[in-house]
């Protein structure tokens, strides 16, 4: 499942040809503008429709607003457990399973019930090669197409009007690195050190 403008179904289809059964694709004008709680709303209403949801994978941040927030305001919508940064499934039963995800100094492995809802990095798995016939598949699947009134959302929670948010600007910002080196007895820098730190407001 995707939320996007028509072009999206490409993507679907990729999926599709490496071996997922079947896709879906949330798409409407209203949905444009959207920031990620909006987004979450729309994809909470859309999994909402399909039976019998036990896990949600989601990656672990989208290419455009490279925020991660979606996953988690999505589990929060569904109810959900979640957890970010997966790498690995260990185990998995009907009813709970072991995940794996990477920090930045190390892993942390977790045990969660089901249904739960997770972000995954890279990591998790090698896509397989398309085969002929799942390339066949995707070339002729009619993909669904959910809009606004499929949904049964309202135009001031998806979209623009939906948005607490707008991404004015990305940047990267400058990384200012100011050295001082403090002079004298111990005692003379410790003294200078915390009169500084005070007037900063830090202690």
């Amino acid at each position: 499942m995707t939320m996007g403008p028509p072009q999206s179904e490409e993507i679907l289809r990729e999926a599709v040809s490496v071996g997922a059964d079947r896709a879906i694709l949330i798409s409407d004008r209203v949905f444009a503008g959207a920031d990620t709680w909006a987004t979450s709303t729309t994809l909470a209403r859309a999994i909402d429709k399909i039976e019998e949801c036990h896990l949600v994978i989601l990656g672990k941040q989208t290419l455009d607003g490279d925020t991660g927030q979606v996953g988690p305001e999505l589990a929060h919508r569904l109810n959900m457990p979640f957890i970010g940064y997966a790498s690995s499934i260990p185990e998995i039963s009907r009813n709970k399973m072991k995940v794996k995800r990477l920090m930045e100094d190390r892993y942390e492995t977790f045990e969660i019930n089901l249904p739960a809802a997770i972000s995954v990095v890279k990591d998790i798995n090698t896509p397989r090669v398309p085969s002929l016939r799942g390339k066949m598949k995707a070339k002729n699947l009619q993909i669904p197409v959910w809009d606004a009134a499929q949904l049964g959302t309202k135009e001031d929670e998806v979209g623009l009007s939906g948005s607490y948010t707008q991404v004015v600007k990305i940047f990267t910002p400058d990384i200012k690195h100011e050295i001082r080196i403090l002079e004298g007895s111990t005692g003379e820098q410790v003294e200078q050190l915390y009169k500084e730190l005070k007037e900063l407001n830090v202690i």
